[in-house]
């Protein structure tokens, strides 16, 4: 191998081996996770609100929706990139608008993202 293409693979395995941060559980010991509570149909809303900040569809929308759709209290959610418009429908018994806001405001450092024109119904 010449000395370039050794400097290259060099450099791109350090580049995975530092953007891969994984967090690797003990062996044996499994993750925990915490089971969502059962969402009562008659407390289903539908939250439709405005996020600015996000940059990109794959990296800052997908990282919303998945916050949220993770959520105890959430039955589905969705953002769209292009629209900057995310839907939500939850469980008002377990989340409020405002707990919806402050987990996508919450998102990355805190200051990237803000929610607006939130508007949720039955």
């Amino acid at each position: 191998m010449t000395l370039p293409k050794l400097l290259m693979v060099a450099s791109i395995s350090g580049i995975f081996f530092i953007c891969c941060k994984q967090t690797a559980s003990a062996p044996g010991e499994k993750p925990v996770t915490e089971a969502k509570a059962a969402i009562k149909p008659e407390n289903l809303k539908k939250a439709t609100f405005t996020i600015e900040g996000m940059t990109c569809a794959i990296g800052c929308a997908k990282t919303i929706e998945k916050e949220l759709a993770e959520t105890n209290g959430v039955q589905s959610a969705t953002v769209d990139f292009d629209k900057k418009e995310a839907t939500v429908s939850f469980d008002s018994a377990l989340q409020s608008p405002e707990s919806l806001t402050k987990i996508v405001e919450a998102t990355a450092d805190g200051e990237t993202y803000k929610v607006s024109n939130m508007v949720a119904a039955k």
